[in-house]
């Protein structure tokens, strides 16, 4: 496969054909591969799901051509402080200031929802004084903006990297899985050490393409390929990079997204988040500050599925109490991909500190 160019808001059309908006069961057990190991070579892909390594990439170039899916990268959730951030809009300024928050590069997600906020955010800084500047002056500022509402992240018990659509056989996906990190993250709160120039720069070619190789990798960010195989190994091994496999769930099958917040006695807080991390539907479940100790995101096939997922909060965990259940209409921008209604990736924004002042384009 030859190397993709990065995808930017400036190079990307957003058009998909009709036709190539779709997931064959052989898709989606790549992307399950893929999950469970982003940057596995072809040769170990394709044996582990029952065909040639040559079909495998061939599949996999048609899915990220069309935004199906995609590998990506960036930086550990122990370096980076994380806050969600709700925004309250006037109707009238509601594009315009879901269009300026998207575009920053320090918003990694924007989600379009339901209840008494418009908007929610991820968004990372180095440190809480950081964030305090960029939400006080490039989110709080904005025309149209009534009032913001910030939880900050505490301790992280699963997040999307970890989650899997469980397509293929588990005994083959065992086959593949990288090693993680066991059990809890905790958030960095405090001006972290950076990374050196070259694992930056590493760090954000792979944010384009989690699956450049060696060589391009090189190319890209102007080290040897030796260099490039070795710090990139040692930022894996260390934890201090996330690689991931993503794709636009709604074609998927998984169009309900719902964002739960729950409190828990603080005696049962670390039990009860690692449990609901490994719940199949929770895609990513944290601890956070503020009333409610819970943040839980829960993807489902539709609807219907919340009171059965109610219904085993309810049974597995009687102390936890939901207090407030909101939907996710879309999803604008997710770790720095823009996406289109259908969740389909039609651009990208790089993630980075850059300034807090939103784009005016």
């Amino acid at each position: 496969m030859s190397d993709p160019t990065p995808v930017t808001p400036e190079s990307s059309t957003g058009t998909h054909s009709v036709q190539d908006s779709y997931f064959e069961e052989a898709d989606l057990a790549l992307i399950d591969a893929l999950q469970a190991a982003p940057r596995a070579a072809w040769s170990q892909i394709g044996p582990a799901l029952g065909m040639d390594a040559t079909t495998a990439a061939r599949r996999w170039e048609r899915l990220r051509a069309n935004g199906l899916a995609w590998v990506t990268a960036y930086d550990s959730a122990r370096t980076t402080t994380i806050a969600f951030v709700d925004i309250r809009c006037l109707p009238q300024h509601l594009d315009a200031v879901q269009a300026a928050a998207t575009a920053l590069p320090w918003v990694y997600s924007v989600d379009a929802i339901t209840g008494d906020f418009d908007l929610m955010l991820s968004v990372a800084s180095a440190d809480l004084p950081t964030l305090d500047r960029w939400l006080r002056r490039g989110i709080g500022s904005l025309p149209g903006v009534r009032s913001t509402r910030t939880t900050v992240g505490i301790t992280l018990y699963g997040e999307g990297s970890e989650w899997s659509i469980r397509a293929m056989q588990r005994v083959r996906r065992a086959e593949l899985s990288m090693p993680r990190p066991p059990g809890r993250t905790s958030y960095s709160t405090v001006e972290h050490n950076r990374l050196a120039p070259p694992d930056q720069a590493l760090v954000d070619a792979l944010g384009a393409d989690g699956r450049l190789g060696f060589t391009a990798l090189a190319d890209a960010t102007g080290i040897s390929e030796h260099t490039a195989r070795r710090r990139l190994h040692r930022m894996i091994r260390e934890g201090q990079v996330t690689l991931r496999c993503d794709l636009a769930y709604p074609i998927a099958g998984l169009p309900t997204l719902a964002v739960y917040r729950m409190s828990v006695p603080h005696n049962a807080l670390e039990v009860t988040g690692s449990e609901l991390a490994r719940l199949d539907n929770v895609r990513m479940c944290a601890a956070v500050s503020g009333p409610h100790n819970l943040l839980v995101q829960v993807l489902l096939h539709g609807l219907h599925g919340l009171d059965a997922f109610d219904t085993v909060l309810a049974e597995r965990f009687p102390a936890l109490r939901v207090k407030d259940r909101t939907l996710v209409m879309y999803s604008a921008k997710r770790i720095g991909w823009l996406l289109d209604r259908r969740g389909r990736a039609i651009g990208r924004v790089p993630l980075g500190p850059g300034d807090y002042t939103p784009a005016t384009r």
